[in-house]
């Protein structure tokens, strides 16, 4: 590849866009600056596109955009010969110019486009492609990313996030196109009346909430409860729907943290938008310390993901885990529907191999089937969609990965943090009305369970050398697996990848079922475990590590082995 070639092509060619006609400009006598821009170009895969926003093959624009959008309309034409596709946005920068170029591209090439007036959350667009009956859906989202970045999502004709297979037939079908080229392109006004572009009513929103609220599963609790919220969509597109959910369900009581009320790409207040981190609920934090709500809830840019902190017992605010918010919501959704005698025959509720065992400790007191798939939420709507095609939907009550992503319900095929917004007001309103709070009814839970402490920690890898490093550390373990982590015995080594299980003392080794995936789980004595797992959207490994012990004290000291023991196997110490 010619870098210095490609470089002066997109000087040429790219010239829609002012904003990336001067960064091409400024970076002309800068060698390194060039090469990060055009080394390689930003891989199409099941998480779509990923990447900083800026000129260049390794950056989002809007050409990126109309050669991926270029793809996806060469398949579904070739797949169904035509259709429709959804498309929406969050408040990402460029997020909405690049939905319009992505509309634009599907109707020059006789797709129709169904495209959101507003930027909405993504488990709507999900929701969209359902309903629209359409063979494809596009998000333009790089979810509680940086500011620097953008991304573009694309969901099956099922409303899930597309398969391996779908995401490499698209990607085929991307490398063959020229970026400047082989896209195709339209006005956007001639489109519009064509009818091949066309804007999504409001009522479509309305009835997306309305099977919202069917997920209810104590209707009116909320009600007389008193219950007082601190809500921050982190400026994003949580902050209409999320508001109307929890009005329509009856909490009264919602103060919104200003600062992080409209939407805005830049994320002043909170640099990694992200509810796993505290820095992004900080604004919130000091409203509670003003307001003195029962609960605070923040959903990322996309309002995919929700993050809540309750009140301890000293009056303080306490940050709820992935892995305890969705413990907590399982718990309130089998032991309620058992109460009232609603628990459907063999009921299922799914996790991620990377989520807490906890929840297998509930689903065994209720006699509740626990599925176990890959990280992903796509691969939850995948078990969604295999009961749905045996007319066994019901049988789906929740489900969750440790990343703050919840469902219940299978009107969307994707994370939706405005269900999970209603179901943890009801949450905390049904126990509020029995004098508990939510600090309570987790200390519980472990108290009947044992002190499940997970803790997730990535490490980053920046820069063209980034990828070539993480991928050596996964083959460097693999290659000298350890016995031991710490003090803890390694049991027993699942690898994805190699789709082998492996019991250590026997030596026994069972296929692994689940797709392919580069994670390696060490099973450690004591119930304990490290994974390892290189992120598909980030430039990032992470360690999930869980830590059980007879209480917190106890738990904390085990994971702080498990952590320097950890790093020290990768070299990152």
């Amino acid at each position: 590849m010619d870098i210095q070639k490609l470089y002066q092509t997109w000087c040429e060619k790219a010239v829609e866009d002012a904003d990336l006609t001067a960064e091409l400009a400024a970076v002309k006598d800068d060698e390194n600056e060039i090469y990060e821009r055009f080394y390689t170009a930003l891989t199409f895969g099941t998480a779509g596109l990923r990447g900083v926003i800026g000129a260049g093959t390794n950056r989002m624009n809007i050409y990126v955009v109309r050669q991926a959008t270029q793809g996806l309309a060469n398949y579904v034409i070739g797949r169904y010969g035509g259709g429709a596709v959804a498309i929406s946005y969050d408040s990402r920068i460029k997020a909405d110019l690049f939905a319009k170029e992505a509309a634009k591209v599907l109707a020059a090439n006789g797709i129709k486009a169904y495209l959101t007036t507003e930027l909405q959350p993504t488990p709507v667009l999900s929701y969209l492609v359902r309903y629209f009956k359409c063979q494809a859906g596009i998000m333009v989202t790089a979810s509680h990313n940086p500011a620097k970045y953008n991304g573009y999502k694309a969901y099956g004709e099922d409303g899930c996030q597309m398969t391996d297979n779908a995401a490499n037939t698209v990607y085929s079908e991307i490398t063959k196109l020229d970026m400047f080229d082989d896209v195709k392109t339209m006005d956007f006004d001639e489109a519009m009346t064509k009818g091949l572009i066309a804007y999504v009513e409001d009522e479509v929103y309305d009835a997306y909430l309305e099977k919202v609220l069917e997920q209810q599963v104590n209707p009116g609790i909320c009600e007389g409860a008193d219950l007082k919220v601190v809500y921050t969509p982190l400026n994003g597109a949580g902050n209409k729907l999320c508001r109307r959910i929890m009005d329509k369900i009856g909490v009264s009581c919602v103060e919104v943290v200003k600062e992080q009320e409209m939407p805005d790409g830049n994320f002043t207040t909170c640099p990694y938008p992200n509810p796993e981190i505290k820095e992004a609920l900080q604004k919130g934090l000091e409203l509670c310390e003003k307001v003195q709500p029962d609960l605070l809830i923040a959903t990322d840019p996309d309002s995919d993901r929700a993050g809540i902190a309750v009140r301890d017992y000293d009056g303080s605010y306490r940050l709820i885990t992935g892995n305890e918010d969705g413990v907590m919501l399982t718990n309130y959704i089998l032991s309620c529907k058992k109460a009232a005698g609603k628990l459907p025959d063999r009921p299922v509720v799914v996790k991620t191999i990377v989520t807490t065992e906890l929840i297998r400790k509930l689903c065994e007191k209720y006699d509740c089937e626990l599925k176990n798939v890959l990280t992903g939420f796509k691969y939850i709507g995948e078990v969604i969609l295999n009961l749905e095609k045996k007319g066994e939907e019901n049988r789906y009550l929740f489900g969750f990965e440790e990343s703050y992503g919840y469902l219940a319900g299978t009107y969307v095929r994707d994370k939706d943090a405005v269900v999970a917004t209603m179901l943890i007001c009801e949450m905390a309103a049904y126990y509020k009305k029995q004098g508990k709070s939510l600090a309570e009814v987790i200390d519980g839970l472990y108290k009947e369970f044992g002190y499940y402490l997970n803790k997730t920690f990535a490490y980053e890898f920046e820069g063209a050398e980034g990828m070539e490093k993480m991928a050596n550390l996964m083959k460097s373990v693999r290659e000298n697996l350890p016995s031991a982590v710490s003090s803890y015995n390694v049991e027993k080594v699942s690898d994805y990848l190699l789709k082998k299980e492996t019991v250590i003392a026997t030596g026994e080794t069972t296929d692994i079922t689940l797709p392919t995936s580069n994670v390696i789980a060490l099973h450690l004595s004591g119930s304990n475990a490290v994974i390892i797992r290189p992120s598909g959207t980030e430039p990032k490994i992470k360690l999930y590590l869980t830590a059980v012990g007879t209480n917190k004290e106890n738990a904390n000291s085990v994971l702080a082995d498990l952590k320097n023991a950890a790093e020290a196997l990768l070299g990152l110490n």
